[in-house]
């Protein structure tokens, strides 16, 4: 199968959808690998790189479309590579399909396959290509929560883990998966006080197992969230349901009633967000005020690590680009748990 790798043009994106040590094994399985001139520079890997590794190396976008039949992509197709998608392509890439109506229909009229990252299942029922991002955005979280809160960059002067004499910043995290723990385990090892709120008790109870107490654990519901909210110099939200708008569990009353300075880093944008307030926003123009608050909705905070993000999302998608690769579609009828990720095929929206 010819496999493309077109360059990505959302703001600020800097990962690729494969690493050279990718190209090499797809290529010595039989399959032509077409990388679009510059697809990894954003990420440290350059056009020699990937032809040492066997890949092509095509001028522009379109060229990738034209001769590509499965298309390898890190984030949504944007409003300029509509036009290039092709009723033959599996295009297979993050969609976050959910919170975005107007996306789901500009390609469902493309008539092409679209497979998401974040739908396709593991046996087990957890997400094996979402997880690794999940993993960066939740540490990340911290730290551009911490960034935010100095005084030069708009916040209330703070610093999270305080200092002896000196009151620790609070930090409060909506949701218990995969993103708020790792959030969690950086705001933990930089000293804050730190709460996770989570419906599931069995959830909570591992997570304050694991951090042997270190966190306070809190039962999801409104006077939970509020209190801690208001309490909070950095709130992260961190809420996923599989395929489904997350959640409005923060409202606009509540953020009124935070510290004038404090933050939030909202990393369930992507989904449309658990937090009233929060509007997409990105890497050039990351936040903006609400009632003195600082909102961070950036939608792809992995982008803005893009070595580390693009060697960990090559790990996970290259079992399944592989399959793609030898099978096609038919690859899907192997693996139901894989066939979830296909979330628009033949002018049909699968996860309505």
């Amino acid at each position: 199968m010819i496999i493309g790798v077109p360059k990505e043009i959302k703001d600020n994106e800097y990962r690729a959808a494969i690493t050279p040590s990718g190209v090499s094994q797809l290529v010595k399985d039989g399959h032509r690998v077409l990388i679009q001139k510059d697809a990894g520079s954003g990420s440290g890997f350059s056009d020699e790189e990937y032809k040492d590794a066997g890949a092509e190396i095509i001028g522009d976008a379109k060229g990738v479309f034209d001769k590509a039949e499965l298309i390898v992509k890190v984030k949504e197709p944007q409003s300029a590579e509509y036009p290039l998608i092709k009723e033959n392509h599996i295009i297979f890439t993050f969609l976050h399909l959910a919170a975005d109506r107007e996306l789901i229909h500009a390609l469902v009229k493309t008539g092409a396959a679209f497979i998401a990252y974040e739908t396709v299942e593991a046996v087990d029922g957890t997400l094996p290509i979402l997880t690794p991002m999940s993993e960066i955005a939740g540490r990340l979280s911290v730290q551009i929560g911490a960034h935010y809160l100095m005084k030069p960059s708009g916040g209330i002067g703070k610093l999270l883990g305080g200092v002896p004499g000196v009151k620790r910043g609070k930090v409060t995290i909506i949701g218990g998966g995969i993103v708020g723990i790792n959030a969690a385990r950086i705001a933990v090892g930089l000293g804050a006080e730190v709460a996770i709120i989570n419906r599931g008790i069995d959830k909570l109870r591992f997570i304050d197992n694991i951090f042997g107490g270190r966190v306070e654990t809190l039962v999801s519901n409104p006077y939970n969230i509020e209190k801690s909210v208001i309490e909070s110099d950095l709130v992260i939200g961190a809420v996923l349901i599989k395929g489904a708008r997350a959640p409005m569990l923060v409202t606009k009353e509540m953020v009124k009633k935070m510290k004038k300075g404090s933050v939030i880093v909202d990393v369930s944008i992507d989904q449309g967000g658990c937090v009233e307030t929060i509007r997409p926003t990105t890497h050039s123009q990351p936040i903006y005020e609400v009632d003195g608050v600082i909102h961070y909705g950036v939608t792809n905070i992995p982008g803005a690590v893009p070595r580390t993000s693009t060697f960990a999302l090559t790990n996970a998608t290259m079992p399944y680009i592989k399959r793609l690769a030898d099978k096609g579609l038919k690859a899907l009828n192997d693996d139901p748990n894989f066939t979830k990720g296909l979330n628009i095929c033949k002018g049909i929206y699968h996860n309505a």
